[in-house]
C-alpha cells in the first residue's frame, strides 16, 4: 500500500503540491480562524449537572458571570460623578439598547463615594462563545462610549468582553509561539542536515499542516466542539513537532538510501514503502489516544482530543503525499550543499551506544530504570492546584474597568463566592430572612467578608428600612439612577437601596450573598479544597431559613468541580489508552511480547516526567501544588508521541533481525535511526519547551513537562531501556510470529 502511496506521490507530484496548496488557501479564505471560537473559562466545559453549574444556573437572573454579559464601568477620576456625567452615561445606556446583538442595558448600581455608575448589558446569542459576532459586539458597545466628559473614563468589562480580549490575546500568543518554534526548529534541522534547503523542505509540511487543520478544526466548533486557547497552543506545538518528526523519518530514510547509491527516484518511493508504515502507526497512536478523550466527562478534555487529533490526520495526510512529492520536485538539490557519497550500513555514535548497551543489557536496563524511578519518587510531594480560568488581560479595556470595580466596590466583587438562595415567597414584606441568613452564614466561620441586600454599595440598611424603601419608592430595578425631584431620601440610602437589586431578585424570591472564603482566595488550592464544607455549610443555613433551594458558584465551586471530574476521567481513560497503544504495538511489530515492554519503558518515563514537574514547581518552585490538568495531558501526550519512537525503532530493529543476529540488529537499527530520533526528540521537546518559556501558568507547567518527558524518551527509554529489553528477551520479542534470525537467543543475549 505504501509502495503506491510513493509511487503515486512521486509520479503526480507538480499535481499533489499544488492540489494540497489550493485546499489549504480555500479552507484559510472560507472557513472561520481559530483563534475567533475561543471559550477560555474552564467551568465552561463542565456537564450541566456539576453543583457550581447548577448554581450558577440559579443565579442567573443576577447576571452572575454569564457568558452572554458585560457590564459598562463608568468612572470619575476625581470626586462624584457630575450631572454632565450622569447624562452621558444615560446616553451611552440608551445607544448601547440599539446596538445589534445587545438584547438589555440595565443600570446596576452607584458606588457609596459617587464616583462610580455601572449598568449590565447583556448580548444575544450570537454572541455566544465570542468569536467574529462577540468582537464585533463588544466593539460597537464600545464605539458608543464616543467622547466623555473630562475625568470620565468609560469601559465595558465582564464575561463577554472579558472573552473577546483573550480570543485577541490568545492568537497574538500563538503566533508567537508558532514564530519562535518554526526559528527554533529551523536552527535545529539546520545543524542536523548542514544544508540550506532541507530544513525549510522539512518543515514545510507541518506548516502547511497547521494552516490548513486551524480552520478545519475551527469550523468544527459549528459541531458543538468546545475550543479553549489551550487547545490553539497545544495544536501549535504538536502540528510542528509531530510533523516535523514524521518529515524527519522520511527524509533521513531517503537520504540514507541517496547513500547507499540508489537513484533519487527510487530511494524516494523506497523510503515511502520503508517509513510509511512507522509513520502511520506512530499517527495513529497519537490519534487514538486523543481520541480516547472522547470519554471524559469534563468538556475541556473532549474538545482538546478531538481537535488535535484532526490536526494529526491532516499531518499524515500531507507527509505521506505531499511531502515525498515536493522532495521528488527538487531531488538531491534538498541536501545542497552537502555531498551525499554511496556508503556502506551506517552505525555512527550511536550505534556505537547500542554495542555498550548490548554488551552489558542487565545493568543498562537497571540504570535507566533506577533515573526514571529516582524522579518518579518526586511524586509523593504531589499536590493539586486550583486554576486561574483566564484572568483579564493586562491593559485591556476589561482589565481596566475590573480594576475600577475593585476600587470603588471592594475587593469582593472580584474574588468573591456567590451564595444564591431560592424562598418560596417574595422577602420584600419579610426583609429579617436576609438578616437570618447572614447571622447564619456569618456563624459558620467560613467566611472572612460577607455582603447582602443590607449592606449593598457598603452602607448598612435595616431590614425595616428595606421593607419602607420598597413600599415607597418601588422595585430596585426600576428605579432611575438619580433620586426623583423633591425627594427626601438621602443620595447615598437611594443608591444603596438600588444596588440592592444585585442581591434580590426582581421577584423578591432569590437572593444572593457575596462571600470571600476564609480559607484563602479562590483560585487557591486551600479554596478548591474548602468547596465541600462550605456547600455542606450553605445548605444547612439554607435549611433552617425554609429555602426551596440553594448553590454555591464562582471559582473556587468551579474549581472544586473541575478537580473531582479531572481525576474521575484520568481514573477512567488510562487503562483504555494503555489498551488502545498495546494493541496498535502488537498490530505493527506483528507480536504480543514487545508491547508489554514497550508501554511498561514509556508509562515508567510519565511517572518520571510528573515527578520531575513536581520537583520544578513544587518542591523548588514553591508552587501551592500541580495544576489539574497536568497529569491527565502529560500522560496522553508522553504515552503517544514516546510510542512514536519506539515505533521507528523497533520496526527497524525487526527489519534488521531478519538478515542479521539480534545483536546485529539491533546495533545497525539504532545507529541508523539515532540521528533521525535524537533530532525528532529534539524538535518535539523544543516545540513543547517554547510553551514553558513564552507563557505562564498551567500551560507553562504543560510545556515544561511534556518537553521534558519527550527527551527522556528520546535519550533514556530510546537508548537504555528499548535496546536492553530487545536483547534481553532474545527471539521471544517476536513471539507469536517467527521473524528472527536463528542465532538469536531464546532468552537473553549471548546465552
Amino acid at each position: 500500500m505504501f509502495a503506491s502511496v510513493g509511487r503515486f506521490s512521486v509520479r503526480y507530484r507538480w499535481a499533489v503540491v499544488l492540489g494540497w496548496l489550493g485546499v489549504t488557501a480555500a479552507a484559510v479564505i472560507v472557513l472561520p480562524s481559530l483563534g475567533s471560537v475561543i471559550r477560555n473559562d474552564n467551568t465552561a466545559f463542565l456537564p450541566r449537572t456539576a453543583p457550581s453549574v447548577e448554581a450558577a444556573d440559579l443565579a442567573a437572573p443576577f447576571l452572575l458571570g454569564g457568558q452572554l454579559s458585560g457590564t459598562i464601568v463608568a468612572a470619575h477620576q476625581d470626586g462624584p460623578l457630575t450631572t454632565a456625567d450622569q447624562r452621558a452615561v444615560g446616553r451611552i445606556e440608551v445607544q448601547a439598547r440599539q446596538t445589534p446583538d445587545v438584547v438589555s442595558v440595565r443600570d446596576a448600581a452607584v458606588s457609596v463615594d459617587g464616583e462610580v455608575r455601572t449598568a449590565l448589558v447583556e448580548f444575544s446569542s450570537r454572541t455566544e462563545g465570542g468569536g467574529r459576532a462577540g468582537a464585533v459586539a463588544v466593539a460597537r458597545v464600545r464605539s458608543e462610549f464616543g467622547a466623555p466628559p473630562p475625568d470620565l473614563t468609560v469601559y465595558l468589562t465582564g464575561p463577554l468582553p472579558e472573552l473577546v480580549d483573550q480570543q485577541h490575546a490568545a492568537t497574538q500568543t500563538a503566533t508567537e509561539v508558532e514564530l519562535i518554534s518554526i526559528v527554533f526548529i529551523l536552527a535545529l534541522l539546520g545543524v542536523a542536515f548542514r544544508s540550506f534547503l532541507a530544513p525549510l523542505v522539512t518543515l514545510a509540511p507541518a506548516g502547511l499542516a497547521l494552516a490548513l487543520a486551524s480552520p478545519v478544526i475551527a469550523e468544527s466548533a459549528k459541531l458543538g466542539t468546545q475550543i479553549s486557547s489551550l487547545m490553539q497552543l497545544l495544536l501549535t506545538a504538536l502540528v510542528l513537532g509531530a510533523g516535523t518528526d514524521y518529515s524527519l523519518f522520511l527524509v533521513f530514510r531517503y537520504r540514507e538510501n541517496l547513500r547507499k547509491g540508489l537513484g533519487p527516484r527510487q530511494a524516494l518511493e523506497t523510503a515511502v514503502e520503508r517509513v510509511g508504515e512507522s509513520i502511520t502507526f506512530s499517527a495513529a497512536t497519537v490519534i487514538a489516544a486523543l481520541l480516547s478523550l472522547v470519554l471524559a466527562s469534563f468538556g475541556l478534555y473532549r474538545s482538546v482530543g478531538p481537535g488535535l487529533a484532526i490536526g494529526i490526520v491532516i499531518v499524515l495526510m500531507i507527509d505521506l503525499t505531499f511531502f515525498p512529492a515536493l522532495l521528488a520536485i527538487l531531488g538531491r538539490s534538498v541536501f545542497f550543499p552537502s555531498v551525499l557519497r554511496p556508503d556502506g550500513p551506517m552505525r555512527g555514535r550511536w550505534g556505537r551506544v547500542a554495542v555498550r548497551v548490548i554488551r552489558h543489557p542487565v545493568i543498562a536496563l537497571a540504570t535507566g530504570a533506577t533515573a526514571l524511578s529516582g524522579l518518579a519518587l518526586c511524586l509523593v510531594s504531589y499536590a493539586p492546584s486550583g486554576f486561574n480560568p483566564g484572568g483579564y488581560i493586562t491593559g485591556s479595556d476589561s482589565q481596566l474597568g475590573e480594576a475600577a470595580l475593585e476600587a470603588h466596590f471592594g475587593a469582593a466583587v472580584l474574588a468573591s463566592t456567590d451564595v444564591v438562595v431560592a424562598m418560596p415567597s417574595p422577602v420584600w414584606e419579610n426583609p429579617a430572612v436576609i438578616a437570618q441568613g447572614e447571622d447564619l452564614l456569618e456563624s459558620t466561620g467560613l467566611f472572612t467578608s460577607l455582603s447582602d441586600a443590607l449592606s449593598a454599595s457598603g452602607l448598612h440598611i435595616r431590614p425595616n428600612g428595606l421593607a419602607y424603601a420598597y413600599r415607597h419608592l418601588g422595585p430596585p430595578a426600576d428605579l432611575p439612577p438619580l433620586p426623583p425631584q423633591g425627594s427626601r431620601v438621602p443620595t447615598d440610602f437611594y443608591n444603596a437601596y438600588r444596588a440592592t437589586a444585585q442581591f434580590i431578585s426582581s421577584d423578591g424570591r432569590l437572593l444572593l450573598y457575596r462571600v470571600s472564603l476564609r480559607a484563602g482566595a479562590p483560585g487557591s488550592t486551600a479554596a478548591l479544597q474548602a468547596i465541600p464544607a462550605v456547600r455542606a455549610a450553605v445548605s444547612d443555613v439554607a435549611s433552617q431559613m425554609g429555602a426551596t433551594a440553594n448553590g454555591v458558584a464562582g471559582q473556587a465551586a468551579g474549581a472544586a468541580d473541575v478537580s473531582t471530574i479531572s481525576g474521575s476521567d484520568i481514573v477512567r481513560i488510562v487503562p483504555v489508552v494503555l489498551v488502545v497503544l498495546t494493541l496498535l504495538l502488537a498490530l505493527v511489530l506483528r507480536s504480543l511480547v514487545a508491547p508489554l515492554y514497550l508501554v511498561a519503558s514509556v508509562l515508567l518515563s510519565y511517572l518520571a516526567s510528573l515527578g520531575f514537574a513536581v520537583l520544578a514547581f513544587v518542591v523548588i518552585g514553591r508552587q501551592l501544588g500541580i495544576n489539574f490538568t497536568l497529569p491527565f495531558f502529560m500522560f496522553v501526550f508522553i504515552m503517544a508521541l514516546g510510542e512514536d519512537y519506539n515505533i521507528l525503532v523497533m520496526t527497524r530493529i525487526r527489519e534488521e533481525a531478519a538478515r542479521a543476529p539480534l545483536p546485529t540488529a539491533v546495533a545497525t537499527a539504532v545507529g541508523n535511526t539515532g540521528t533521525t530520533v535524537t533530532s525528532a526528540g529534539l524538535v518535539l521537546a523544543g516545540t513543547f519547551g517554547v510553551l514553558a518559556v513564552t507563557t505562564s501558568g498551567q500551560i507553562r507547567q504543560i510545556g515544561t513537562g511534556l518537553a521534558f518527558g519527550i527527551l527522556l524518551d528520546t535519550f533514556v527509554v530510546r537508548t537504555l531501556l528499548v535496546p536492553s529489553a530487545v536483547v534481553l528477551m532474545g527471539r521471544w520479542n517476536w513471539w507469536p510470529s517467527r521473524r528472527f534470525h536463528e542465532s538469536d537467543p531464546v532468552v537473553g543475549y549471548g546465552r
